[in-house]
């Protein structure tokens, strides 16, 4: 049994299984090609990064405001704080967000990147829903309370706000405010004046001399229905004072 082994090896009949002496060998080539995909990854990276933080290929070009009426475009610009020239890939568009939004006429902004070369800033403004007279100028307040804009005449179109210490953080403001939104456009649009000493008693002035305790801003739907009802008849045409702070309970003057 020596004998045929010896025979074996001398014939190149080789067992399969000694296939650790020709390994290295077959796999060499394999083994550059793993190299050199690496370097070409490396190096088209590189490349990539090149371009977008270090070439002049892709920097701010142009910046375009939309959806502006009340803030002039080159003061959201100025807010924005864009530097023409930096690379696009650099721009933190959160921070340039938070800058815009922090304009008292801006409610909201998004701003993206429209490549190669400009940053496109789209604003939603503030809208006014009443004014209020304080310090002899005429503030013009949105739903949240916060002032959008001021004047020294009273503007058109806008009613009346009546509150101790108006402001964004102030309940009874608030309350005043979500009630006169809260009203159908058929409704708000006679609404001169809407007064409020606390959250719990809100009342709304209407154009022809009408007062309306609406007391609570809550359960709207039902004295919306209970005030629209009444004025369809004869007799609620002709009051002066219709309190709907507890709709189970109409009271009329």
């Amino acid at each position: 049994m020596t004998e045929a082994r010896t025979d074996q090896r001398e014939t190149g009949n080789e067992d399969p299984a000694a296939g650790p002496e020709t390994a290295p060998t077959r796999t060499r080539p394999g083994r550059w090609k793993v190299i050199f995909v690496a370097l070409l990854v490396v190096a088209v990276l590189g490349a990539v990064g090149w371009v977008l933080l270090g070439s002049k290929l892709l920097v701010v070009r142009h910046v375009e405001v939309s959806g502006a009426a009340l803030a002039p475009r080159d003061r959201i610009a100025a807010a924005a704080g864009i530097r023409l020239g930096v690379p696009m890939a650099r721009l933190d568009t959160g921070e340039i967000r938070a800058r815009v939004e922090r304009l008292r006429e801006v409610e909201s902004a998004e701003v993206r990147r429209d490549w190669p070369a400009t940053v496109r800033i789209v604003v939603r403004e503030r809208v006014p829903v009443a004014t209020l007279e304080r310090g002899g100028r005429y503030e013009r307040v949105d739903r949240h309370g916060v002032t959008v804009a001021d004047g020294a005449s009273r503007p058109a179109g806008l009613p009346e706000l009546a509150v101790a210490s108006a402001g964004p953080s102030d309940p009874a403001t608030l309350a005043a405010l979500k009630v006169l939104t809260g009203l159908p456009e058929r409704l708000r649009g006679r609404v001169t004046q809407v007064e409020a000493a606390d959250p719990e008693s809100v009342k709304l002035h209407l154009k022809g001399g009408l007062t309306v305790t609406w007391g609570p801003a809550e359960r709207a739907d039902e004295k919306i229905r209970l005030l629209e009802s009444l004025e369809r008849t004869a007799a609620g045409r002709s009051l002066h004072s219709v309190d709907v702070s507890s709709p189970e309970v109409l009271i009329t003057r």
